[in-house]
């Protein structure tokens, strides 16, 4: 595949390879980019929305790759999409089709897991398809439950990661008081986020789902809030007090006065034209590639600290890698290997945003692409 371009001109990596999937009696084309392999492994998740392309793909299957870079784990990025042309009718067919088609890449090293559209349930279902068991990979780290039991319970994890990236940097910033945050995405991710965050102390004062914003400066209950929310991240707003306020489907979650901003929905949440109207002091990119790098540099230039998409929003990739190229240790229970992963992946984030927040101290207009020149980053 020739070089692609970014919607703001930049170069999006030439994979490594393409390969688009038959998807026979499904109203729906499907692909899986893999961007770079170690030792024959590659891994990413599986986007089910009615825009995703190999372009989106491939932009996705480079960040994964930088993702387990920065976290040292041996083994390449990948992206799988699956583009509905119809509204879907048999959900457990399209997930068993796809499993079908692409069980010769999932059995030959390129693990499919979970993202935006789809859920730990679909990733079963194409598992059962491809007859692939996770735990039965030569050299992964043994478990003593099955593998969709153990993930069932670090659930929360990539939210969990970006909140731990949150914290350290609030931390290393010599900041005690508690801090307003805003949420923009209110799905698996913003919700672990806004959890880990309030019980760190501070307050959630605004969250955007794709209805609005809701927001309450004396503080959101983030509890409250969960149990009015869908599978899909959207609040029922009939459930919530109505001290509550629910503004517009628009940017309005940009001018809610805040210290935090977390990001945990789509691609290019922030652009540029937007900058000037963020006014939290930290932007911490939960989703991927929630900010474009012409925009993260003008947060940058206007005084913001950011944290990339690649350093905070990486604890789903980092569980799964570390369990399939067993740099988790076996033989534990699973609470206690539970517990290792959460002290690993932390570390691995607190100190990556430290060595971010020094760079961009020093000037470095791109500290993520110097990082990656210390890491072993294999195509």
């Amino acid at each position: 595949m020739n070089q692609l371009l970014h919607s703001d001109d930049t170069l999006v990596a030439s994979p490594l390879f393409t390969t688009t999937l038959s998807m026979p009696g499904c109203e729906a084309d499907a692909w899986v980019v893999v961007d770079s392999t170690v030792r024959g492994l590659a891994m990413g998740g599986t986007r089910l929305t009615e825009t995703v392309d190999e372009l989106e793909l491939a932009a996705l299957a480079r960040a994964m790759t930088h993702k387990l870079a920065l976290v040292d784990l041996p083994i390449g990025g990948a992206k799988a999409g699956i583009r509905p042309r119809s509204a879907i009718t048999d959900r457990d067919r399209l997930m068993r089709t796809f499993g079908k088609v692409g069980r010769p890449l999932l059995h030959g090293g390129v693990y499919l897991g979970c993202d935006q559209g789809t859920t730990p349930a679909d990733r079963d279902a194409f598992f059962a398809a491809a007859d692939y068991d996770l735990t039965e990979v030569p050299g992964a780290t043994r478990l003593d439950v099955p593998w969709e039991q153990f993930y069932g319970t670090m659930s929360d994890i990539t939210g969990f990661g970006v909140a731990t990236a949150a914290l350290s940097t609030l931390e290393a910033q010599r900041v005690t008081a508690p801090q307003r945050v805003v949420v923009q995405g209110f799905g698996a991710v913003g919700r672990a986020a806004a959890r880990h965050l309030e019980r760190a102390g501070h307050r959630v004062v605004a969250v955007a789902d794709v209805l609005g914003t809701l927001t309450d400066p004396a503080g959101l209950s983030t509890e409250g809030l969960i149990a009015a929310t869908s599978a899909d991240g959207t609040v029922d707003r009939s459930l919530l007090p109505a001290r509550v306020r629910c503004l517009g489907p628009d940017r309005a979650w940009l001018t809610v006065d805040a210290d935090v901003l977390v990001l945990a929905a789509s691609a290019d949440a922030i652009d540029p034209g937007s900058v000037p109207d963020v006014r939290a002091r930290v932007v911490v990119e939960g989703g991927n590639l929630s900010c474009g790098p012409v925009a993260r540099r003008l947060l940058r230039e206007a005084g913001h600290t950011v944290l990339p998409d690649v350093v905070v929003n990486v604890g789903g990739a980092a569980l799964t890698g570390a369990v399939l190229t067993g740099v988790a240790p076996s033989g534990l229970s699973a609470p206690r290997l539970a517990d290792w992963l959460r002290t690993w992946i932390a570390n691995k984030i607190r100190r990556n945003c430290a060595l971010v927040t020094e760079l961009t101290g020093h000037g470095s207009p791109d500290p993520v692409a110097e990082l990656l020149a210390h890491r072993a980053v294999h195509r």
